[in-house]
């Protein structure tokens, strides 16, 4: 009654362990990151929509405010200009973009795929705002270098400061953009995320800086993370000096307060 059990064994025996591959089982998380951001990060690219959003309505905005007297800016117009619209270029992908390709994706079941596999929620959302990291820095490099074609000459030691905030503004923008399209319909997500872009390029501090916003709208203005952003931009950008802890503070608060909720609140469809 023994032999078979033995001779089994025996067998069994003759193979360690990884002898057969591939070994079934999750892949480590710095590839699955990788992958999921790569992924993300070439279907941004590639979308029209996109690329209109995120890089030529603000290369419009950057040439047509820096050119034509639309607002009461100081001179030189493109010194207070382009920090607004690096800002802008942020908004723009980090949260309008952002939402709607997730509302988008959670529509088509594409969201519900990825649940399938063994790609956890959390390194979902690091994998979006990986990909947002990437379609700013292009962002950044091309605007940067069309101001400096129209004349613009930033603080270099401000460029420092710049970046942290740029990350931080990504992070803000890219939490609530995962927490827009990953609770409402795509329908609805459309409709919000534009009107929310709109309402922060008009009154959040990006095209005219918060104080020469009318009443209490600056004080407000100062606390969203478009105003912080901007705000924190022309400081130190303009003038080289250290931005001060409020801006970055507030972007701070907006990116640890939305990436958590939308850890635990996006949906499957």
């Amino acid at each position: 009654m023994t032999t078979p059990r033995a001779s089994v064994d025996s067998r069994d025996s003759r193979f360690p362990a990884g002898t057969f591959l591939p070994a079934p089982g999750r892949g480590r998380l710095g590839l699955m990151l990788r992958a999921q951001a790569g992924v993300e990060l070439r279907l941004a690219l590639r979308n029209g929509e996109q690329v209109l959003l995120t890089l030529l309505i603000p290369l419009a905005l950057l040439i047509g405010l820096t050119l034509l007297n639309v607002v009461p800016l100081p001179e030189p117009r493109v010194a207070m200009v382009a920090p607004g619209v690096l800002a802008l270029a942020v908004l723009s992908t980090a949260f309008t973009s952002q939402a709607i390709s997730l509302g988008f994706d959670r529509r088509y079941g594409v969201i519900r795929r990825l649940a399938a596999t063994a790609l956890p929620r959390w390194l979902l959302v690091a994998g979006r705002l990986a990909a947002v990291l990437g379609v700013v820095a292009v962002q950044m490099v091309l605007l940067s270098a069309v101001a400096f074609g129209l004349g613009w000459r930033p603080a270099a030691a401000g460029v420092g400061w710049a970046l942290l905030l740029i990350l931080l503004g990504c992070a803000a923008f890219g939490g609530l953009g995962i927490l827009l399209g990953g609770t409402l319909r795509a329908e609805i997500v459309l409709a919000v995320a534009n009107v929310v872009w709109f309402a922060l390029l008009l009154g959040g501090g990006i095209v005219l800086p918060a104080g020469q916003l009318p009443g209490g709208m600056a004080e407000v203005a100062r606390l969203l993370p478009s105003g912080a952003l901007a705000e924190g931009l022309r400081t130190a950008l303009v003038t080289g000096q250290f931005p001060g802890l409020a801006p970055i503070l507030v972007l701070l608060a907006w990116a640890v307060v939305s990436a958590g909720v939308a850890t635990r609140t996006v949906r499957l469809r």
